[in-house]
């Protein structure tokens, strides 16, 4: 039965000067080891350190699960070029001609893919990577996203990218940051939900949800700001759930024809 380590916490910080994109990086380790999201280039040094310290180098990963193209998940590609990049091929073509107002998926990603491209396995529903680790297809943040579910000994995990971003999702049913389609969104948050034993979201920790409906994490809280100083001028806290937002133009969403 396959294991699941968590490399990188993905974390829900945001700042008033943007976005960090700190997006979990999950290791599942069975008959082969599978990478969920890698990550973007700012981790890069801490992702690799995280493998040293389990005796690990890129070399050792047998598959790349990228839950989406989007920057914050997808850019440290490239540190691992022995992996076979499992993905959804609608993802895929839509990172060739992503919306003009879609950040998360800039002009260049579809270049970025291209230089992988050889190494691209297209896999949907039911896509079994081995054994009990089996693809899920949950679009609606973007439009080929799929995540994870692994049978553990503690029941069903489903690592689920942005599919699911805070644990807080769970109880709200709603994606707070949409790029393709809200319902989709929402369907795709209830049916993690519905199935999932233990979470593993996007931008959050580890979480359980209690019979009685609220949220128990399984990994302390763990962050740290260098080089900042609480007590300088102009430096707060805002403890406050971010807005929704969707993208402007959503409804004139395409996949490009091919």
């Amino acid at each position: 039965m396959a294991t699941i380590d968590v490399l990188m916490d993905g974390l829900p910080v945001r700042t008033g000067q943007g976005l960090l994109g700190y997006c979990s990086l999950v290791l599942v380790e069975g008959a082969q080891r599978t990478l969920v999201d890698v990550g973007h280039v700012g981790r890069r040094n801490v992702l690799l350190a995280a493998l040293a310290e389990r005796d690990l180098s890129p070399s050792d990963i047998h598959n790349i699960v990228l839950s989406h193209a989007h920057w914050d998940h997808a850019q440290n590609l490239d540190a691992f070029r022995d992996a076979r990049i499992l993905m959804h091929l609608d993802e895929r073509r839509y990172a060739d001609a992503p919306h003009t107002n879609d950040w998360a998926t800039p002009a260049w990603t579809g270049a970025m893919l291209s230089i992988d491209d050889d190494r691209i396995v297209g896999v949907e529903e039911g896509h079994e990577i081995e054994p009990g680790v089996t693809i899920l297809d949950t679009p609606g943040h973007s439009p080929g996203h799929v995540s994870v579910g692994v049978d553990t000994d503690s029941g069903l995990a489903v690592i689920t990218g942005d599919a699911l971003h805070y644990a807080t999702a769970a109880l709200t049913k709603k994606n707070p940051i949409v790029f393709w389609n809200e319902q989709q969104a929402s369907d795709s948050i209830s049916r993690v939900v519905d199935m999932a034993d233990v979470i593993y979201p996007g931008h959050d920790r580890p979480f359980r949800l209690t019979a009685s409906g609220t949220i128990e994490y399984l990994r302390d809280f763990e962050f740290s700001l260098v080089n900042v100083n609480p007590n300088d001028p102009g430096f707060s806290f805002e403890d406050a759930e971010p807005a929704a937002f969707v993208m402007e133009g959503i409804e004139d969403q395409r996949l490009p024809k091919g």
